[in-house]
């Protein structure tokens, strides 16, 4: 049985944990103050330690550092209402699994208690083959709109009919049409794939299509296109959205005939190819404003699939996280493990305008700044005001020009950060739970501002 030690001078609190915890069915032991704890650890190996950081005589680091030297494999959790983000880097340093600033949610930390449990007895078994269900192939991902899209992937995959994917840009829609090929009869042949937003028609044509030697300036040599090159696989077409009208009727002629016609050729040779597209339009309407082929549209649309944005996947976000958290911090190098679960609640609820491509951004920059081995608030930086920074449209009170003497960049935004809090509580009478929806975050994030800024203000 997991045993659990939970150290805090509060006694209200060492009550409330021990009472969560011990109907989670873990042994618990409570110890009153830092004092206490050590001679509880030096009587008693703990599996998990859970203590406050401030406390008389003896705090929290000290607990941890104790905790960690007598057992190693020991995972330590730091809770307290007072630390500052410099007192949590340092548990982190020292070793802590995570810190949780109060007040905090309790079935979130019930959460980080079972993963903790969890990945103790993992290390215990050894080593197989055995993972935990958390995507599709490469798509990372466990909500019930993803696990729709799995579903239909499996159902559709040996097909060869066309397939449209639309969502918002950063979706991952190239994933999916990636893994209706990987899970196709025609795995083992090409895939093949050209973004057309941007490029310019004729560029796009013969990209597309190849051309013979002399069809123009240039053209020294016969040179295939992607859609031949992808021959027996699977081409995927992205920003279908974005394809002139001239473009659309040659694009009809190859899904209907099922041939090519390079440029500077008087030749069509036959394509055998599955055709995938993607956009991040809405087709429907476009063939309603007569922006887009109707007759086209009804043949690329065969199959449709709909990515969900990430802001309505919210199951999803810990695991994406967690993916990209790990992937950076193999390529640059560090040895950050894990985010907070303090800051995975705020990413939690951000709104992701930019999806899953804006979380693998956050997260690349998250372990970009951060000092020490896990991710915490101050080292994610979210767009919340993005749209309040529209050019000639800056928010009063922030510096139009630096001058020459320069500023205190963390001084600045954490003013104006003030002044925003301030004026939300003011129109909301001091009551917190309206000031957050005032500012567009949560309850929580709302009193870790408050904490930080240094703000006291006591009606919920």
């Amino acid at each position: 049985m997991t045993r659990i030690l939970i150290v805090d001078d509060d006694h209200s609190m060492r009550e409330l944990l021990e009472i969560l915890l011990s109907r989670e069915g873990y042994a618990v032991e409570c110890a009153r103050s830092g004092m206490d704890a050590l001679s509880k650890l030096e009587a008693a190996d703990f599996d998990i330690v859970v203590t406050d950081i401030r406390m008389q005589k003896v705090d929290g680091l000290e607990v941890l550092r104790r905790a960690k030297k007598l057992r190693p494999d020991s995972k330590v959790v730091m809770i307290s209402a007072y630390a500052s983000p410099e007192t949590a880097v340092e548990a982190m340093r020292e070793g802590a699994y995570d810190y949780f600033p109060k007040p905090f949610d309790t079935e979130r930390f019930r959460e980080v208690i079972r993963d903790m449990v969890r990945e103790g007895k993992q290390a215990a078994l050894p080593s197989t083959d055995a993972s935990t269900e958390t995507g599709f192939g490469n798509i990372i991902g466990v909500s019930p709109g993803m696990r729709k899209i799995y579903e239909l992937i499996q159902r559709v995959s040996r097909t060869d009919s066309n397939v449209l994917i639309t969502g918002e840009s950063g979706t991952g829609k190239e994933l999916i049409a990636r893994a209706l090929h990987e899970h196709s009869p025609r795995r083992n042949r090409p895939f093949q794939t050209l973004n057309c937003g941007g490029i310019p028609e004729n560029l796009l044509e013969s990209e597309l299509f190849g051309y013979k030697r002399g069809a123009f300036t240039g053209a020294a040599m016969d040179r295939k296109g992607l859609v031949e090159s992808a021959h027996g696989g699977t081409f995927f077409l992205d920003e279908l959205g974005e394809l002139s009208p001239v473009m659309q009727v040659k694009l009809l002629r190859v899904l209907q005939e099922k041939t090519v016609k390079p440029l500077g050729s008087s030749q069509e040779n036959p394509v055998d190819v599955r055709f995938m597209f993607a956009t991040n339009k809405n087709l429907e309407k476009e063939v309603i404003e007569h922006h887009f082929r109707e007759d086209l549209f009804f043949r690329v649309n065969v199959i449709h699939v709909q990515v969900p944005p990430l802001r309505d996947r919210k199951e999803d976000i810990p695991l994406l996280a967690q993916y990209f958290l790990e992937k950076y911090s193999r390529i640059q190098g560090k040895n950050i493990r894990k985010i907070s679960s303090y800051a995975l609640e705020i990413l939690k609820e951000y709104h992701f305008p930019g999806n899953v491509r804006e979380l693998e951004n956050i997260v690349e920059r998250s372990v970009a700044l951060e000092t020490s081995n896990i991710v915490l608030p101050d080292s994610m930086t979210l767009s919340n005001y993005k749209q309040r920074f529209d050019e000639g449209n800056l928010p009063e009170g922030l510096v139009q020009e630096i001058p020459d003497r320069g500023i205190n960049l963390d001084e600045v935004l954490a003013s104006y950060e003030t002044d925003l809090v301030l004026k939300a509580l003011k129109k909301a009478h001091g009551n917190r739970r309206k000031a957050s929806d005032l500012l567009g975050i949560n309850l929580r994030s709302l009193r870790y501002r408050l904490e930080k800024l240094g703000l006291n203000m006591e009606s919920e």
